[in-house]
């Protein structure tokens, strides 16, 4: 009877979560940060709001861009809306996890929002947009119901 060799391998290991990384690096490569699939908040704009005195404040991190040329900040329709864009500068980098192009983020204002009551500055990076609020009126009105016969 003739005697076989048998050659036994390792299993292989697999690490989709150490490679996992790389995969999504790869991934956003191809497809804008706004469909990123990271589990992180990969917002453009990162923003902090509070209220204040009857002021709302809301501040954004926007490093990088010239406020007078790449900004833009209008209110209409309840919304607070940031607009911007930061323009590729090449520097001969190989890896880059810069974002650059168009962004755009908007906030709903709270009742009693003064649209025209709106001042916004920029400094060290950091936009930052006042709005004031009026006191809201809460008034009810009691509606008479009739019975149909």
């Amino acid at each position: 009877m003739a005697t076989k060799e048998i050659q036994v391998k390792k299993p292989t290991v697999l690490r989709p979560l150490m490679d996992l990384p790389i995969l999504m690096d790869w991934f956003d490569d191809f497809v804008p940060f706004s469909f990123s699939l990271r589990n992180e908040d990969t917002h453009p704009i990162k923003i902090e709001e509070f209220m204040k005195d009857n002021e709302l404040t809301v501040r954004a991190e926007l490093p990088g861009v010239d406020p007078e040329k790449d900004i833009e900040v209008t209110v209409g329709e309840g919304n607070l809306t940031i607009k911007g864009e930061r323009r590729e500068e090449h520097k001969g980098a190989e890896r880059s996890d810069f974002h650059y192009g168009s962004f755009i983020r908007s906030i709903a204002l709270p009742n009693g929002t003064d649209e025209k009551g709106v001042h916004a500055t920029y400094k060290d990076g950091i936009l930052e947009v006042k709005v004031q609020l009026q006191p809201v009126v809460n008034k009810t009105t009691k509606v008479k119901v009739d019975r149909i016969k």
